[in-house]
């Protein structure tokens, strides 16, 4: 079910009445000043985090208006996907009025919880977030905040207010299919093993489902930690192709290992994509720059950008079903037969 968007903000007035003290009390706990007992002190805090609340730093005549700001919280910066996503938002409000200022969670919710009261005790115009995981307090924030909020990357989960990305259960059973068509039946899998990189989760329990539906199982696993990077898949695609010689296809989480894969194999001499055939995900442009083309998949990073920043500037209606599902498309490139 899509939680409704609030009829108002939340005030000093419904953290007193959840916490039983004065709003002058609650303003003291709340801006660390006066002198209040730790009991009726956690009691005001508690109040505040169960119901989302986030005092507003905007002084005097200006407490009732918002800044011309559009919060935007991602989880990495050095990750290759997020620079596009950026320039999609950042080119739909460029005629708005409207700035996105960044903010990054290290794909930590703690962090992430930490960011959104920052950021949204500015009272920005809009909340651009990826991701539709996230902890109880940070989505009572959200949901509580009484402005645009829109996930993105993700369509797959319950959404707060409006959603737009794709399903990453469908783009794991779309490749999971490609492979199968293209005749690959001894396949090994080479991911991302971070527990709180959902949609990486998603796409492999899809691709894995879609096996299943053939009779295939995935024949080996290799899971790292941390960030991704060339070396990490040329170190990770050695190690799976000496335990499990013959595997005629490897799946990537992402492109960076993935090339990373086809360079480790280009470099040892197999037959790509006869002998084995590889693919990655997302469709960054690094590919470009590689003897041969990864397959993989358009995550439509810049599309969903674009259409995030769009909900959020009022210029897009949004959907009865507060759904923008964007449909990834598949790139074959040169690591995969013809089917």
């Amino acid at each position: 079910m899509n939680a409704p968007r609030p009829r108002r903000p939340l005030t000093l007035r419904d953290v007193s009445e959840a916490s039983g003290v004065s709003e002058m009390t609650v303003s003291r706990v709340l801006r660390n000043r006066g002198d209040v007992s730790a009991a009726t002190r956690e009691k005001v805090l508690t109040a505040a985090k169960m119901l989302g609340y986030v005092p507003n730093k905007i002084a005097g005549g200006l407490a009732s208006q918002r800044v011309n700001l559009v919060a935007v919280v991602i989880p990495s910066l050095s990750n290759l996907v997020f620079p596009d996503v950026l320039g999609g938002i950042s080119a739909e409000l460029d005629d708005t009025g409207l700035q996105p200022v960044i903010g990054v969670t290290n794909y930590s919710p703690a962090r992430e919880e930490m960011v959104l009261y920052d950021m949204l005790s500015w009272r920005p115009s809009g909340v651009i977030l990826a991701g539709l995981e996230h902890s109880k307090a940070s989505r009572a924030m959200l949901a509580n905040s009484g402005i645009p909020v829109v996930e993105i990357m993700d369509v797959d989960g319950e959404v707060i207010d409006t959603v737009v990305g794709i399903s990453h259960r469908r783009a794991g059973r779309e490749m999971a299919a490609r492979i199968l068509a293209a005749g690959y039946r001894r396949i090994g899998f080479v991911g991302t093993h971070m527990p709180e990189d959902h949609r990486a989760r998603k796409r492999l329990a899809g691709f894995e489902e879609g096996l299943a539906e053939a009779g295939v199982t995935l024949e080996a696993r290799e899971y790292y930690q941390g960030g991704s990077s060339l070396l990490k898949g040329r170190e990770l695609t050695e190690r799976i192709l000496t335990r499990a010689p013959d595997l005629d296809f490897l799946y990537f989480s992402n492109d960076m290992i993935g090339a990373g894969g086809l360079l480790h194999c280009l470099d040892k001499g197999y037959d790509i994509p006869n002998r084995i055939g590889l693919a990655g995900f997302n469709g960054v442009d690094l590919l470009d720059g590689l003897p041969v083309r990864l397959a993989t998949t358009d995550a439509r990073r810049v599309d969903i950008g674009r259409r995030a920043a769009r909900l959020v500037a009022g210029k897009d209606a949004i959907p009865e079903d507060r759904i923008v599902a964007l449909t990834p498309t598949f790139l074959p490139g040169d690591t995969i037969r013809a089917a």
